[in-house]
Protein backbone atom coordinates (compact mmCIF):
# COMPACT_ATOMS: atom_id res chain seq x y z
CA UNK A 1 0.00 0.00 0.00
CA UNK A 2 1.08 3.21 -1.40
CA UNK A 3 1.53 6.36 1.99
CA UNK A 4 -1.75 7.93 2.68
CA UNK A 5 -1.49 11.83 1.01
CA UNK A 6 -4.35 12.63 4.14
CA UNK A 7 -4.69 9.83 6.78
CA UNK A 8 -7.29 11.71 8.14
CA UNK A 9 -9.45 11.38 4.77
CA UNK A 10 -7.54 10.39 1.58
CA UNK A 11 -5.39 7.53 1.28
CA UNK A 12 -4.13 5.93 -1.92
CA UNK A 13 -3.75 2.18 -2.48
CA UNK A 14 -3.76 -0.79 -5.11
CA UNK A 15 -7.15 -1.30 -6.82
CA UNK A 16 -8.61 -4.99 -6.16
CA UNK A 17 -11.50 -7.09 -7.12
CA UNK A 18 -13.49 -5.78 -4.57
CA UNK A 19 -13.47 -2.12 -6.00
CA UNK A 20 -13.81 -2.95 -9.72
CA UNK A 21 -17.54 -1.74 -9.56
CA UNK A 22 -16.98 1.38 -7.92
CA UNK A 23 -14.26 2.49 -9.97
CA UNK A 24 -15.77 1.69 -13.47
CA UNK A 25 -18.50 4.23 -12.24
CA UNK A 26 -15.86 6.68 -11.26
CA UNK A 27 -14.31 6.07 -14.66
CA UNK A 28 -17.29 6.65 -16.58
CA UNK A 29 -17.61 10.07 -14.82
CA UNK A 30 -14.13 10.90 -16.20
CA UNK A 31 -14.39 9.45 -19.89
CA UNK A 32 -17.95 9.91 -21.29
CA UNK A 33 -17.90 8.63 -24.17
CA UNK A 34 -17.57 4.99 -22.27
CA UNK A 35 -19.89 3.00 -20.34
CA UNK A 36 -20.07 0.90 -17.57
CA UNK A 37 -19.88 -2.41 -19.89
CA UNK A 38 -16.62 -1.08 -21.02
CA UNK A 39 -14.74 -0.71 -18.11
CA UNK A 40 -15.32 -4.09 -16.92
CA UNK A 41 -14.43 -5.56 -20.34
CA UNK A 42 -10.84 -3.91 -19.36
CA UNK A 43 -11.07 -5.03 -16.03
CA UNK A 44 -11.35 -8.66 -17.20
CA UNK A 45 -8.62 -8.04 -19.53
CA UNK A 46 -5.94 -6.95 -16.78
CA UNK A 47 -7.16 -9.50 -14.91
CA UNK A 48 -6.17 -11.89 -17.32
CA UNK A 49 -3.30 -10.40 -18.22
CA UNK A 50 0.20 -11.91 -16.74
CA UNK A 51 1.24 -8.81 -14.41
CA UNK A 52 5.03 -9.09 -13.05
CA UNK A 53 5.44 -10.26 -9.31
CA UNK A 54 5.11 -7.56 -7.09
CA UNK A 55 3.30 -5.18 -9.58
CA UNK A 56 -0.32 -3.37 -9.32
CA UNK A 57 -3.21 -6.08 -11.36
CA UNK A 58 -5.37 -3.17 -12.27
CA UNK A 59 -3.85 0.27 -11.24
CA UNK A 60 -4.27 2.01 -7.76
CA UNK A 61 -7.05 3.84 -6.22
CA UNK A 62 -7.33 7.12 -4.23
CA UNK A 63 -10.12 7.12 -1.52
CA UNK A 64 -12.22 9.38 0.66
CA UNK A 65 -14.08 7.83 3.33
CA UNK A 66 -13.91 4.78 1.43
CA UNK A 67 -15.73 5.91 -1.38
CA UNK A 68 -13.05 6.15 -4.87
CA UNK A 69 -12.41 9.30 -5.86
CA UNK A 70 -9.22 8.99 -8.43
CA UNK A 71 -8.08 6.22 -10.19
CA UNK A 72 -5.79 5.49 -12.46
CA UNK A 73 -4.81 1.80 -14.85
CA UNK A 74 -1.78 0.11 -15.37
CA UNK A 75 -1.00 -2.53 -17.37
CA UNK A 76 2.54 -3.86 -16.31
CA UNK A 77 4.36 -5.89 -18.47
CA UNK A 78 8.00 -7.84 -18.71
CA UNK A 79 9.28 -6.86 -22.31
CA UNK A 80 11.74 -8.71 -24.09
CA UNK A 81 14.54 -7.68 -26.47
CA UNK A 82 16.74 -10.59 -26.97
CA UNK A 83 18.23 -11.82 -24.17
CA UNK A 84 17.16 -8.55 -22.15
CA UNK A 85 14.79 -8.20 -20.43
CA UNK A 86 12.75 -5.29 -18.62
CA UNK A 87 9.55 -4.10 -17.16
CA UNK A 88 7.17 -1.64 -18.69
CA UNK A 89 4.11 0.01 -16.61
CA UNK A 90 1.68 1.83 -19.25
CA UNK A 91 -0.42 4.27 -17.39
CA UNK A 92 -3.75 4.56 -18.42
CA UNK A 93 -7.42 5.86 -17.65
CA UNK A 94 -5.83 8.56 -15.18
CA UNK A 95 -9.22 10.63 -13.69
CA UNK A 96 -9.30 12.45 -10.39
CA UNK A 97 -12.43 13.94 -9.38
CA UNK A 98 -12.74 17.36 -9.25
CA UNK A 99 -13.27 18.43 -5.65
CA UNK A 100 -10.12 16.09 -5.06
CA UNK A 101 -7.89 17.46 -7.93
CA UNK A 102 -5.32 19.41 -5.87
CA UNK A 103 -3.98 15.67 -4.25
CA UNK A 104 -4.08 14.54 -8.07
CA UNK A 105 -0.26 15.60 -7.89
CA UNK A 106 0.39 13.74 -5.26
CA UNK A 107 -1.19 10.60 -6.31
CA UNK A 108 0.55 9.92 -9.13
CA UNK A 109 3.95 11.28 -8.06
CA UNK A 110 3.71 8.56 -5.58
CA UNK A 111 3.07 5.81 -8.04
CA UNK A 112 5.99 7.16 -9.83
CA UNK A 113 8.55 7.35 -7.32
CA UNK A 114 10.39 3.97 -8.26
CA UNK A 115 12.94 4.61 -10.04
CA UNK A 116 13.55 0.90 -11.26
CA UNK A 117 11.01 0.65 -13.37
CA UNK A 118 10.09 2.55 -17.12
CA UNK A 119 6.66 3.93 -17.09
CA UNK A 120 5.00 5.27 -20.26
CA UNK A 121 2.35 7.21 -21.49
CA UNK A 122 0.85 6.03 -25.00
CA UNK A 123 -2.26 8.08 -25.48
CA UNK A 124 -1.54 10.90 -24.05
CA UNK A 125 -4.41 13.86 -24.62
CA UNK A 126 -3.29 17.35 -25.76
CA UNK A 127 -4.15 18.62 -22.33
CA UNK A 128 -2.52 16.56 -20.37
CA UNK A 129 0.78 16.95 -22.15
CA UNK A 130 2.41 19.81 -19.66
CA UNK A 131 1.31 17.71 -16.74
CA UNK A 132 2.93 14.89 -18.20
CA UNK A 133 6.32 17.02 -18.76
CA UNK A 134 6.01 18.38 -15.36
CA UNK A 135 6.31 14.29 -13.83
CA UNK A 136 9.42 14.05 -15.67
CA UNK A 137 8.34 11.97 -18.94
CA UNK A 138 10.24 12.48 -22.14
CA UNK A 139 8.64 11.67 -25.64
CA UNK A 140 10.11 9.39 -27.61
CA UNK A 141 7.60 9.00 -30.30
CA UNK A 142 6.48 12.20 -32.27
CA UNK A 143 3.78 11.44 -34.74
CA UNK A 144 2.34 9.10 -37.14
CA UNK A 145 3.36 7.86 -40.64
CA UNK A 146 0.83 6.35 -42.88
CA UNK A 147 1.59 4.13 -46.02
CA UNK A 148 -1.18 2.92 -48.43
CA UNK A 149 -2.05 -0.73 -48.70
CA UNK A 150 -2.54 -2.75 -52.03
CA UNK A 151 -3.99 -6.29 -52.42
CA UNK A 152 -1.48 -6.17 -56.06
CA UNK A 153 1.71 -5.25 -54.35
CA UNK A 154 5.19 -7.40 -55.89
CA UNK A 155 7.37 -7.74 -53.01
CA UNK A 156 10.18 -9.67 -55.50
CA UNK A 157 10.45 -12.54 -52.42
CA UNK A 158 9.10 -15.15 -54.01
CA UNK A 159 9.76 -17.79 -50.75
CA UNK A 160 8.48 -15.13 -48.43
CA UNK A 161 5.02 -16.11 -47.00
CA UNK A 162 2.72 -14.19 -44.23
CA UNK A 163 0.42 -16.57 -42.15
CA UNK A 164 -1.75 -15.68 -39.70
CA UNK A 165 -1.19 -17.20 -36.25
CA UNK A 166 -2.46 -19.99 -35.37
CA UNK A 167 -0.11 -23.21 -35.65
CA UNK A 168 3.63 -23.32 -35.37
CA UNK A 169 5.79 -22.33 -37.78
CA UNK A 170 7.78 -24.66 -39.79
CA UNK A 171 10.88 -22.90 -39.78
CA UNK A 172 12.82 -21.44 -36.51
CA UNK A 173 10.81 -19.29 -34.45
CA UNK A 174 11.23 -17.46 -30.49
CA UNK A 175 8.80 -19.31 -28.11
CA UNK A 176 8.27 -16.18 -26.48
CA UNK A 177 7.34 -14.21 -29.98
CA UNK A 178 4.83 -16.99 -30.87
CA UNK A 179 3.10 -16.79 -27.08
CA UNK A 180 3.06 -13.01 -27.63
CA UNK A 181 1.28 -13.47 -31.12
CA UNK A 182 -0.84 -15.85 -29.19
CA UNK A 183 -2.19 -13.28 -26.32
CA UNK A 184 -2.40 -10.76 -28.90
CA UNK A 185 -4.93 -12.48 -31.00
CA UNK A 186 -6.65 -12.92 -28.23
CA UNK A 187 -7.26 -9.21 -27.37
CA UNK A 188 -8.75 -9.04 -31.22
CA UNK A 189 -5.79 -8.04 -32.44
CA UNK A 190 -4.04 -9.31 -36.28
CA UNK A 191 -1.45 -11.52 -35.13
CA UNK A 192 0.66 -12.97 -38.17
CA UNK A 193 3.82 -14.55 -39.09
CA UNK A 194 6.49 -13.25 -42.30
CA UNK A 195 8.19 -16.47 -43.16
CA UNK A 196 11.44 -17.14 -45.18
CA UNK A 197 13.12 -20.13 -45.56
CA UNK A 198 14.82 -19.86 -42.76
CA UNK A 199 13.29 -18.09 -40.18
CA UNK A 200 9.64 -16.49 -39.03
CA UNK A 201 9.34 -13.32 -38.15
CA UNK A 202 6.28 -11.66 -35.77
CA UNK A 203 4.27 -9.10 -36.61
CA UNK A 204 0.68 -7.55 -34.57
CA UNK A 205 -1.47 -4.85 -35.72
CA UNK A 206 -4.76 -3.48 -34.09
CA UNK A 207 -7.64 -2.32 -36.40
CA UNK A 208 -8.60 0.98 -36.12
CA UNK A 209 -10.32 3.97 -37.58
CA UNK A 210 -9.13 7.41 -37.94
CA UNK A 211 -11.05 10.53 -38.79
CA UNK A 212 -14.40 8.37 -37.83
CA UNK A 213 -14.26 6.26 -41.17
CA UNK A 214 -10.55 5.54 -42.55
CA UNK A 215 -9.87 1.90 -41.64
CA UNK A 216 -6.29 1.27 -40.75
CA UNK A 217 -3.92 -1.21 -39.21
CA UNK A 218 -2.01 0.00 -36.56
CA UNK A 219 1.43 -1.37 -36.11
CA UNK A 220 1.56 -3.08 -32.28
CA UNK A 221 4.65 -5.33 -32.72
CA UNK A 222 7.62 -6.00 -34.32
CA UNK A 223 11.24 -6.93 -33.62
CA UNK A 224 12.97 -3.76 -35.64
CA UNK A 225 11.93 -1.01 -37.69
CA UNK A 226 14.02 -2.34 -40.45
CA UNK A 227 12.31 -5.89 -40.33
CA UNK A 228 8.93 -4.04 -40.87
CA UNK A 229 10.31 -2.03 -43.84
CA UNK A 230 11.98 -5.29 -45.29
CA UNK A 231 8.41 -6.90 -44.90
CA UNK A 232 5.95 -3.98 -45.62
CA UNK A 233 4.63 -5.59 -48.80
CA UNK A 234 3.91 -8.26 -48.30
CA UNK A 235 2.14 -7.31 -45.31
CA UNK A 236 0.68 -4.75 -47.25
CA UNK A 237 -0.74 -7.24 -49.36
CA UNK A 238 -2.06 -9.44 -46.31
CA UNK A 239 -3.86 -6.13 -44.61
CA UNK A 240 -5.17 -4.81 -47.81
CA UNK A 241 -6.62 -7.90 -49.07
CA UNK A 242 -8.50 -8.40 -45.65
CA UNK A 243 -10.29 -4.53 -45.79
CA UNK A 244 -7.51 -2.33 -44.30
CA UNK A 245 -6.13 0.17 -47.10
CA UNK A 246 -3.36 2.00 -44.76
CA UNK A 247 -1.25 1.04 -42.06
CA UNK A 248 0.17 3.90 -39.56
CA UNK A 249 2.94 3.30 -37.33
CA UNK A 250 5.11 5.50 -34.60
CA UNK A 251 7.40 7.47 -36.04
CA UNK A 252 9.95 10.26 -35.85
CA UNK A 253 10.02 11.79 -39.69
CA UNK A 254 9.43 10.31 -42.71
CA UNK A 255 10.79 6.34 -42.61
CA UNK A 256 13.41 5.55 -45.79
CA UNK A 257 12.54 2.68 -47.75
CA UNK A 258 8.67 3.23 -47.13
CA UNK A 259 6.35 5.18 -49.87
CA UNK A 260 3.84 7.75 -47.08
CA UNK A 261 2.85 10.19 -45.07
CA UNK A 262 4.29 11.71 -41.93
CA UNK A 263 2.22 13.61 -39.62
CA UNK A 264 3.52 15.03 -36.82
CA UNK A 265 2.13 15.55 -33.47
CA UNK A 266 -0.38 12.70 -34.18
CA UNK A 267 -0.58 10.23 -31.06
CA UNK A 268 2.86 11.11 -29.51
CA UNK A 269 4.29 8.86 -26.37
CA UNK A 270 6.12 9.38 -23.76
CA UNK A 271 8.31 7.45 -21.22
CA UNK A 272 9.75 7.96 -17.76
CA UNK A 273 12.19 5.49 -16.22
CA UNK A 274 15.67 3.74 -17.21
CA UNK A 275 14.62 2.12 -20.63
CA UNK A 276 13.36 4.58 -24.08
CA UNK A 277 10.83 2.03 -25.55
CA UNK A 278 12.10 1.50 -29.29
CA UNK A 279 9.22 2.59 -31.94
CA UNK A 280 7.78 -0.39 -33.13
CA UNK A 281 6.84 -1.70 -29.50
CA UNK A 282 3.43 -1.30 -28.19
CA UNK A 283 3.19 -4.87 -26.66
CA UNK A 284 0.67 -5.61 -23.89
CA UNK A 285 0.00 -1.93 -23.95
CA UNK A 286 -3.76 -0.63 -23.86
CA UNK A 287 -3.31 0.06 -27.34
CA UNK A 288 -3.21 -3.72 -27.98
CA UNK A 289 -5.85 -5.30 -25.06
CA UNK A 290 -7.86 -2.38 -24.93
CA UNK A 291 -7.78 -1.13 -28.63
CA UNK A 292 -7.49 2.38 -26.97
Amino acid sequence: MLPSASPARVRTRQILDSDINAVAELLVQGFRRSTIKDWLEIFRRLAEHHTPAGLPKYGYLMESDGVPVGAILIVSSTVRSGDVSTIRCNLSSWYVSPEYRSYAHLFISRILKRKDLTFVNVSAAPHTVSVIQAQGFSRYSNGQFFMVTSPLAFCGYTQIEVIAVGGKPKVRFEAFEHELLQAHAQYGCISLWCTTPDQAYPFVFRSRTVKGFVPCAQLIYCRSMEEFVRFSKPIGRFLARRGKPFMMLDSNGPIPGLVGVYVDGMLPKYYKGPAQPRLGDLAYTESALFGI
